[in-house]
């Protein structure tokens, strides 16, 4: 993987100059949709573009991958109240605007991931 800034589209969105995050293969795999996946390049590094104006989600030196690339809608870039915040255990945003629900959530979210159950790798698009 890449890490050098100066180096072009290393680490920034091809559309909105963001800093990218990398992901790994394996989420890729899990979230795209089969059209899109056989356009994958797996010897490529891949980010995520988490700006909320950008359609974007995932990028390489050579592709891009659109929201409507994706199996599932992205908390970054659908602003609707029933978009997962947690991908694994099924919190939405309107489940997290909820003070009780928001304690209790980070409780559960941390009871599953001390156990090893989180997902986060296949299912989260970050």
């Amino acid at each position: 993987m890449r890490t050098d800034l100066s180096e072009p589209n290393s680490l920034r969105c091809p559309v909105t100059n963001s800093v990218g995050h990398a992901v790994k293969l394996v989420t890729l795999k899990a979230l795209l949709k089969p059209q899109s996946l056989s356009r994958l390049e797996p010897d490529e590094a891949h980010f995520f573009c988490q700006d909320a104006t950008c359609e974007v989600v995932y990028f390489s030196a050579n592709t891009r991958f659109k929201t409507n690339d994706v199996n599932v809608p992205v908390f970054q870039k659908d602003a609707n109240s029933d978009v997962l915040v947690c991908y694994c255990f099924g919190f939405t945003r309107a489940d997290l605007s909820d003070p009780d629900v928001l304690v209790n959530a980070e409780s559960v979210i941390r009871e599953h991931i001390a156990a090893r159950r989180c997902g986060c790798e296949v299912r989260n698009p970050q």
